[in-house]
């Protein structure tokens, strides 16, 4: 810089020219003058910048150019009959090789739409493309567009003119990537530049998919309508055409308020572009259509799997219904090809006398991942849609029980804590309304703890723990285990499960219990593949929601159930610690059963629908009690006794009950108190009656019998051979049940070991006391030996 100001200087003609020159000016301002000479290079290197971008823009736009030209040029244009064909998505086992079935019957007919009215493509213009016949192929606003909600929200949108439709047709299952839609573009611009539009319409509409398996408009118009493309009405072209964007899912049959939507849309855009006059827009009518023909790949218990595998994955967003049907997938399912035949076998096998209209349920899953192992929803899907496991609703019942003697054990009650188990006690049900609650056949079961009556089923002691939690309680405990289906709130009924569920539900919320308070959602599907692909895994939703020790209280106390309750025999049957719970709804009009290893849950209801949907009682039927609760448990037996074969005999854990007895406040039950003496049986039965459940696998098969040998004695031999029942902590005048047994102890209340078996008409969840000819209810048949006869009426 100095040798510049130098050669100013000297290139003046003498002295005073320099002298002038240097006095002519006021001394320069600090940042004024004397930074010319830097800003002067600063702005030559800027240049350079710009020129070297421009440079190198300008060769990616003749790479691009080049690029562009070579994909144009060596782009072919597909006839209609070339046009990829949606591929099958295929649904396997969990071994990813035993295919199960697949999606979608398809269905293609190519006609010459010269034969068809104009306004059956004007219809198609009017919903897909209102630009069609001024653009050329492409719509770069729509593209622009759509990119930015894909990069700004994640979703997944085209932004596509019918011709870039059509092109997608040709690379089918390649255009959801920015590279495919560029070779769409590609395409959609030279089949815009050498066809015209009346042929890019015509195979368009000879190409795309329509639903109901339909491929092109004249299958649509068959599927539909049972008629031909050119004898469609304008109603009939423009319900069809509406339902393009998504025809699956906005199908008639499956959302008939979203197809009229779109019909009026439809032919609102018809009369304001011309194509139709407004009389006849006016005249519109949302035409009738076809019932649907269900695909026979659905036939048989497949339907219920496959659709059950369908609406998961379409539930999670990551795939719509159409793109299951249409895009080439493998889906690899959870359920297990062995325990699934067993699950279909046990529960198409129904005993003589049992009436056509009583519905079964079931699902098997490990608890421990959520993954569902099998179903049970129905004996042929073409027969019976409704899928019993995941769809048909019906009253748990007593299966309910246990989310509220987990709030027992999360409010610090200890189980030993006692109630009083008579019948009926008096409650106040809703705020204000009082109502006397019965236990099943109205026995009275005296003083007895939560152990006992989890196993017994007795209902004035659950209501009772229910005023303790409150109902809003019981129901948030109920829906943090995963339970979806709606609870009331503001009845102490809720306990009793008057509110009704799936058979999915119940397991989700039982599913959580049994993992030792760690939640999975349970699930249908492992992974879907395209070609080596990964493209999607379920998200279980782990989560730990309860104390493990709580719940492990929970498992301990549902052991008795199969032991010496309501379920008596189960676990010796099967040689291994089994918790279970069995219920019956209200009224007796469905019943189940719950039950689980340390590693697998089973599952079963059964209800009975009137022809207009309406409950009714389930009756007796082959000896199943006068409720025929039995029966669920019978298929649990059945299945686990099969699915669990060659497996070693797993054990639960053994909980610490550090609870209070009494609870906190020692208000709960009949507070402080533990046991109370009793002249006929003592304490030692109570003792006999833990250690049974907590060492079942010692328990002798045929130990109940006994019971019958010695019925009226009383003493306290014949307590030690029966090893059962609550009836321990009675006081005598209590000893007999309320409903009148005369054999006392072998058929009434401590008749539990084998009440299950009495075959006769009053099977109990409560106790299996209600046949009045104990002595000989015990030979009357091992089937009955879960007999549930629980009433949870209010």
């Amino acid at each position: 810089m100095v040798y510049q100001a130098r050669t100013v200087s000297s290139s003046s003609s003498s002295p005073r020219a320099a002298h002038k020159a240097s006095t002519s000016h006021r001394a320069p301002k600090r940042g004024q003058n004397a930074p010319k000479g830097p800003k002067k290079r600063t702005n030559r290197k800027k240049g350079l910048w710009w020129k070297i971008l421009l440079g190198v823009l300008g060769g990616l736009l003749a790479i691009g150019i080049g690029l562009f030209t070579y994909l144009y040029v060596t782009t072919d244009i597909p006839q209609p009959e070339k046009v990829a064909i949606a591929e099958k998505t295929t649904v396997y086992y969990n071994d990813g090789t035993t295919e199960i079935g697949s999606f979608s019957e398809q269905n293609r007919e190519i006609i010459d739409c010269s034969v068809l009215p104009d306004y059956v493509g004007n219809a198609i213009v009017a919903s897909e493309d209102r630009s069609f016949y001024r653009n050329g192929g492409i719509d770069i606003m729509g593209m622009a567009r759509a990119l930015y909600n894909n990069l700004t929200t994640g979703s997944r949108q085209g932004g596509s003119t019918i011709t870039q439709q059509y092109a997608e047709r040709y690379y089918l299952g390649d255009t959801t990537s920015y590279s495919g839609k560029i070779r769409e573009a590609i395409l959609a611009m030279k089949i815009a530049n050498s066809q015209d539009k009346q042929q890019v319409l015509c195979n368009y509409m000879n190409t795309i998919y329509l639903g109901r398996g339909a491929y092109g408009i004249q299958a649509a118009a068959k599927a539909y309508f049972g008629k031909e493309a050119k004898d469609l009405t304008v109603d009939e072209a423009a319900m069809i055409a509406g339902i393009i964007p998504a025809p699956s899912m906005w199908d008639p049959a499956v959302n008939e308020a979203q197809a009229k939507s779109r019909f009026t849309r439809v032919i609102g855009i018809m009369r304001e572009d011309g194509y139709i006059t407004g009389q006849q827009a006016s005249e519109a009518k949302f035409p009738e259509t076809k019932p649907v023909s269900v695909s026979n790949d659905l036939a048989g218990p497949n339907g219920y799997l496959l659709t059950t595998v369908e609406n998961e994955l379409v539930a999670s967003k990551a795939f719509t219904k159409d793109e299951l049907e249409t895009g080439g997938y493998k889906i690899v399912s959870t359920l297990d090809p062995n325990m699934q035949k067993i699950m279909q076998t046990v529960g198409d096998d129904r005993p003589e006398g049992m009436p056509e209209s009583i519905q079964v349920g079931g699902i098997a899953l490990d608890q421990k991942t959520g993954s569902v192992k099998a179903i049970y929803g129905g004996s042929d899907y073409l027969k019976h849609q409704l899928n019993n496991a995941t769809q048909a609703n019906f009253q748990p019942g007593s299966t309910m029980k246990p989310f509220g003697l987990l709030g027992a054990a999360m409010d610090d009650v200890n189980f030993n804590t006692m109630f009083n188990g008579n019948s009926p006690e008096r409650f106040e049900t809703t705020p204000g309304t009082w109502a006397e609650v019965p236990n099943a056949l109205n026995m009275s079961w005296g003083t007895i703890n939560l152990k006992q009556a989890t196993a017994n089923s007795v209902n004035t002691v659950f209501m009772n723990v229910n005023q303790h939690l409150t109902p809003k309680k019981f129901a948030q405990i109920a829906h943090d285990a995963g339970i979806t289906g709606d609870i009331q709130e503001d009845t102490l009924y809720n306990i009793l499960g008057i509110n009704s569920l799936t058979v999915w539900d119940l397991a989700q919320g039982h599913s959580t219990i049994a993992n030792d308070g760690t939640k999975n959602t349970l699930h249908i599907v492992d992974r879907v593949l395209k070609g080596d692909k990964e493209m999607y895994k379920p998200d279980l939703g782990t989560k730990q929601v309860f104390d493990a020790n709580d719940c492990q209280l929970v498992q301990n106390a549902m052991l008795g159930t199969t032991q010496y309750g309501t379920a008596a025999g189960t676990a010796a049957t099967l040689g291994r610690q089994v918790a279970g719970k069995s219920g019956t709804a209200n009224d007796e009009t469905a019943a189940s059963f719950v039950g689980y290893t340390p590693s697998l849950m089973n599952v079963w209801a059964i209800w009975n629908p009137g022809e207009n949907g309406e409950s009714q009682i389930v009756p007796e039927f082959a000896g199943y009690g006068v409720s025929s609760t039995g029966y669920p448990s019978h298929l649990f037996t059945e299945f686990m006794a099969q699915a669990l074969a060659g497996q070693p005999a797993e054990t639960f854990a053994t909980p610490v009950d550090n609870g209070k007895i009494g609870g906190p406040n020692g208000d709960w039950g009949l507070g402080g108190q533990r046991y109370v003496p009793n002249t006929n049986n003592g304490t030692q039965q109570q003792q006999q009656n833990e250690q049974q459940q907590e060492s079942q696998n010692k328990q002798e098969s045929g130990d109940s019998n006994t019971s019958n040998e010695s019925s009226n004695s009383g003493d306290a031999k014949q307590n030690e051979q029966q090893q059962t029942t609550p009836e321990n902590t009675k006081s005598p005048e209590q000893s007999q049940p309320e409903n009148g047994n005369t054999n006392g102890n072998s058929g009434g209340g401590t008749g539990g070991n084998n009440g299950g078996n009495n075959g006769g008409s009053n099977s109990g969840d409560s106790g299996n006391g209600g046949n009045q000819n104990g002595n000989t209810g015990g030979n009357n048949g091992s089937q009955n030996n879960t007999g549930n006869g629980e009433q949870t009426q209010r």
